[in-house]
Formats: C-alpha cells, structure tokens, sequence
C-alpha cells in the first residue's frame, strides 16, 4: 500500500528555474506548481497517494482557527509524509506567518490529530529546495562552506519560523571533528533536522530513498525537540 503524501508549496512564485511550457499555444513563466505537477508524476510512480495544498491568494486573516482546522485538517489528517517545496518567494514578508497558509499546513502536519475516535502521527517532513531562475540553490543552501570538509550551510532565515524551528533541533547533536571551526561552531552532522533539506535535482533522483530517510527520521522522532504550535513559535521569535 503506498504512502499518502501532502505537498505544502507557494503556487504562483515563478522564482524558480523555468521550464519550456505551453500553455493555451502560449508561453508562460513557470511557476512552483509546474513543479508540483511533475512531483505528483514521479511520487505516483512509486505507488504514492497526493494532496496538494496552499490556496494561493485566499487571505487567511478572515478565517476563524476552527475554519483553518477543518480546511487542513482534513487533507493532512490521513496522509504520513509532508513535502515543503522551498522556492525564494515562498514568504510574504508583508502579511504576518500566522495569515499563511503554508505555515499552518506544517503545523497540521507535525501534531497528532484526532478524528472520530482515531488520532494520526506527526507527519514525517522533508524541505525539497527549488533551484531560483538562475538555476542555483545558494539563495538557501550553500555547499562547500568549509575549504577542508564537506560542510554545508542553510540559510534559515529565508524560512517560515515553524520550519527553522525544526532543524537543528536534535536534543543530543553530534558535530564534526574538522579542526578549522571553532569549538563553539561546529557544524552539526548526521540527521541533525527533524526537516532535512535536500535539493530538488537531488530528490528526483532518488525519489524512494528520501522518503525512506525521512520515514526512518520520524521512526526516531523521540531523538528530536519537536515544535508544533505555530502562534507560540512566532511569539517567541
């Protein structure tokens, strides 16, 4: 039986590395959602069940919680993994987090959710990063950052709080050995992140095993300080 699995993605952004399309004999720019179409193809053929989500351009702000609740809820409630596609304009940084959608689908995703007497696990969560129009990812992830070894950095702060919030976020990290940081600046290793990052070109090769990852990710979810309140992160931060 495969897997059910909800995609959380800004629509419209067109920020992203173009593709040739054809639209009604005219071209267009792409935008995230073409990448999402091509998602669903390749998660289908590996027997995988998708909902899609974020409505694009429905204000958020008029919606009581329990709206909110019963529209997310619902999609995310019986799916098990959760793909955020990262793209550079994912955030309006004019409208506050709590008025966008995509934050809330990954609350939703991380609680435990009841219906009908029956209550769903955390989701396990993958950040799937799209290469920008310039056909680089270096607007969020950097790679090579140390000249002696294979460190990466991740530009959190592009984010949505609820997502910087679940990485790095493993109670008892472990760091690298490379002598050219400092103590206090290591870079972490392992599966430091409840939410890995991984790059698109990278993910469509190797559909099956990154969902595995993250599945055994989840499998130690115990390992891992876990944020799911999205007010209170936003609060805090």
């Amino acid at each position: 039986m495969g897997r059910k699995i909800f995609i959380s993605y800004k629509y419209k952004d067109t920020n992203v590395r173009q593709k040739l399309l054809i639209l009604f004999s005219e071209h267009r720019q792409t935008r995230v959602r073409d990448y999402v179409d091509e998602l669903q193809v390749l998660l289908e053929k590996v027997g995988n069940n998708i909902n899609k989500g974020e409505k694009d351009g429905e204000d958020m702000s008029v919606l009581e919680d329990t709206t909110i609740q019963s529209v997310l809820g619902d999609k995310i409630y019986d799916s098990s993994i959760t793909l955020v596609l990262i793209s550079p304009n994912m955030k309006n940084p004019s409208i506050p987090e709590t008025d966008q959608w995509i934050p809330w689908e990954i609350s939703y995703s991380l609680r435990e959710q009841s219906r009908e007497g029956k209550t769903s696990k955390t989701n396990a969560v993958m950040a799937i990063i799209l290469p920008d129009a310039n056909n680089s990812y270096d607007y969020y992830l950097q790679e090579h950052t140390c000249r002696w070894c294979n460190t990466r950095t991740l530009n959190t702060g592009r984010l949505f709080k609820i997502l910087s919030a679940n990485m790095f976020n493993r109670f008892n990290p472990t760091y690298s050995i490379c002598q050219h940081h400092l103590t206090n600046s290591r870079p972490q290793t392992g599966e430091s992140s409840y939410i890995p990052s991984v790059k698109w070109d990278d993910f469509i090769a190797d559909v099956e095993g990154y969902l595995q990852r993250v599945e055994k990710i989840k499998a130690n979810i115990a390992e891992y300080n876990i944020k799911k309140n999205l007010k209170t992160i936003v609060a805090n931060n």
